[in-house]
């Protein structure tokens, strides 16, 4: 079985790790890399504008303490300026290893992508899905949501009381 029929899909489901992606994408080096968000294929000429690897410790509206990395990267969505066609898998790789030589990318951080057009605010998207497909990789992504954590625990847990449950008589968020 040959490596891009193994790879016909992955499914992150939003919870892409960097480690994850760059492995994914290293046998796919010479295609062309097109990230897609809120329905729109990415412009041929995207420029990946800045790389950040942060920790974050945070305190959710139930009280609860978290912890975590995240590497995000910031992409222009532009048009192409000299008929380029888009960047290819093998250079975004490249790119996020003369970060990687600069700063400290964790593999297990988690990956969110800002994009966005010149004229157009940047949206926050996660990653849903890699595929490859008619000789290119396509990266889905999924714009992310605000979360109440508590809740979303207790809907996963399927328990009947989330903090923030309308039906709850005392409440610690919202």
């Amino acid at each position: 079985m040959n490596r891009e029929a193994s790879l016909a899909s992955i499914d992150f489901q939003g919870d892409a790790l960097l480690g994850a992606l760059l492995d994914a994408l290293e046998p796919h080096a010479s295609k062309p890399l097109l990230p897609d968000y809120t329905e729109r294929t990415i412009q041929p000429g995207y420029h990946v504008t800045e790389v950040k690897a942060g920790a974050f410790v945070t305190l959710d509206c139930g009280g609860n303490p978290d912890r975590w990395q995240e590497t995000i990267v910031q992409i222009e969505d532009m048009p192409s300026q000299d008929g380029r066609g888009p960047m290819l898998a093998g250079k975004f790789r490249a790119i996020l290893d003369q970060v990687a030589g600069r700063i400290v990318l964790a593999p297990e951080a988690r990956l969110t992508f800002e994009i966005g057009r010149p004229d157009e605010p940047m949206r926050v998207f996660d990653v849903a899905a890699l595929q490859a497909r008619d000789g290119r990789v396509i990266l889905r992504s999924a714009a992310r949501s605000a979360l109440c954590k508590p809740r979303h625990r207790v809907v996963q847990q399927a328990i009947g009381s989330a903090c923030c449950n309308v039906f709850a008589s005392k409440s610690n968020c919202c």
